[in-house]
């Protein structure tokens, strides 16, 4: 293990964080074994695995349980569960977040991966009403989720793939060594002991699939009630409101499998830069979002919109054809175009103005059942400005609400029927450097006792058409319904 205890007690003088690590062989486990291991029992976890361009693994995969801090917010009624006790306050739950990091001061050491310690979790659409007010409240909740939830991790795994090592990370958090840094040191070494022992035992005995006939899905609109809600977003374009508007449905089903089921046939089927499978007591968030949000890395601040969908052909000449055909469709490059306006609009009230450009344009990237157009937007954040002032500024991302965003939001909460919860909000970790990798939460699944819930949906233009419109909503959430079949027959 490293540091020893003498080099840990200089370190402790430079903050009140301290990773201690040790480096396993992950020739023998994997992300999904040490996962299930670890979980197994625990009401909080998480697991974030990465395949960029759909096509190339990323380099770490993240996993943890136990988080030793969690924060809960419903509107602006927030709680912090913190060494067993609870305590609640009202205001914005991202300020509250920034309030809560900025109580960590890590100490750097070499050798770590990009994420030791932080802050896991979700927030929902539904929390614009905080950034802006002037959007109304859905009509409708019924799934009743939190509007956010963060597990604040202090021990953690990292997969390196390239090394095919095993960073186990146990940070000593030295404003709370209740008798001496010493007693915290030999802490970190239990933590990480334990954790050796545990993935060297056996895997957990699976959960036994228990589907009842064949998989019933259900809209909470229906093609026909979404087809006029389109016509009536064009009747806004028309009169000049906006630009675009994304417009979605919500599908319903009971898989009758566990969740993680339905998350490994996921990775398989649907492998993205984003994949997460976020365990929350009662509720499973899981999903492989092929979209960043947003990122800030040492003060540069990323965005990647992604707008302009084709089905996958059956093979790359197809593929090729349908690319041309995309990059060629006035409809889809426009729409693209002004979103990629949108995210620098975005980026330049958080970033000094000179800074933000558009590295890449209109670049096609492939996934397993759809291609997209892809765009990169980057900047450098002002000065007094942090990863929560980014995150603020392009939440919710334009390219799942519209342009310009406010106004389009307004519209959505008119005509959609329920509120969005999870979908279009954000799956993102936050680490205590100010650091911040953030997606959106698209091809996801809400898992909450039988009922899983998924949800998709699509730019509406002036000369959209509702059928097609409607088409490329199941198109965008066949890969979830895919993997619940496969989980189904396994």
């Amino acid at each position: 293990m490293s540091p020893d205890f003498e080099t840990f007690k200089t370190l402790s003088t430079q903050g009140n964080l301290i990773p201690v690590h040790k480096v396993l062989s992950a020739d023998l486990e994997t992300p999904v074994s040490a996962y299930l291991k670890l979980s197994a029992k625990r009401k909080h976890s998480f697991l974030f695995e990465s395949v960029e361009g759909g096509e190339k693994v990323g380099r770490y995969t993240f996993l943890g349980a136990d988080p030793f801090l969690t924060v809960t917010a419903r509107g602006r009624a927030v709680e912090i569960f913190r060494n067993g006790k609870t305590r609640r306050q009202r205001g914005n739950v991202f300020e509250i977040l920034r309030d809560l990091v900025g109580e960590f001061h890590p100490v750097g050491t070499e050798g770590l991966p990009p994420f030791s310690a932080g802050a896991v979790g979700y927030a929902s659409y539904d929390l614009i009403q905080l950034i802006e007010p002037r959007v109304p409240k859905f009509r409708k909740d019924d799934i009743k989720m939190p509007d956010a939830m963060f597990l604040f991790f202090a021990t953690l795994l990292a997969f390196d793939h390239v090394k095919h090592e095993i960073h186990v990370i146990a940070n000593v958090r030295c404003n709370e060594c209740e008798k001496s840094l010493q007693e915290g040191y030999l802490d970190a070494q239990y933590r990480i002991t334990q954790i050796e022992k545990t993935l060297a035992g056996p895997l957990p005995t699976p959960k036994k699939n228990l589907p009842s006939g064949p998989l019933e899905v259900q809209s909470n609109v229906g093609k026909e009630a979404h087809c006029r809600a389109v016509e009536k977003a064009k009747e806004y374009i028309r009169a000049g409101d906006i630009f675009q508007v994304v417009l979605s449905q919500r599908l319903e089903m009971e898989p009758g499998v566990d969740a993680f089921q339905i998350y490994r046939a996921l990775r398989t089927v649907n492998p993205s830069p984003y994949l997460f499978y976020l365990h929350l007591d009662d509720t499973v968030i899981l999903g492989s979002s092929p979209e960043m949000l947003v990122k800030v890395s040492n003060g540069e601040v990323h965005y990647r919109p992604i707008a302009g969908t084709r089905p996958r052909g059956t093979n790359e000449s197809e593929d090729r054809t349908l690319a041309k055909d995309l990059l060629q469709d006035e409809k889809e490059l426009a729409e693209h175009v002004m979103l990629v306006d949108l995210g620098r609009n975005d980026l330049g009230r958080v970033c000094e103005f000179s800074t933000v450009r558009v590295p890449e344009f209109k670049i096609i990237e492939y996934y397993s059942h759809v291609m997209h157009i892809v765009s990169s937007v980057q900047g450098k954040l002002k000065s007094g400005k942090d990863a929560f002032d980014a995150l603020m500024s392009c939440f919710p991302a334009g390219t799942v609400s519209g342009a310009p965003k406010v106004r389009a939001m307004e519209i959505i909460a008119e005509l959609e029927r329920s509120s969005r919860g999870v979908y279009s909000g954000s799956v993102m970790y936050l680490d205590f450097s100010g650091n911040l990798d953030s997606c959106i939460a698209i091809r996801t699944m809400v898992v909450r006792g039988q009922k899983a819930y998924l949800q998709a949906g699509g730019g509406i233009v002036a000369d959209s058409i509702p059928e097609r419109e409607w088409e490329e909503t199941m198109n965008k959430a066949r890969a979830l319904l895919n993997a619940v079949d496969i989980a189904r027959e396994s």
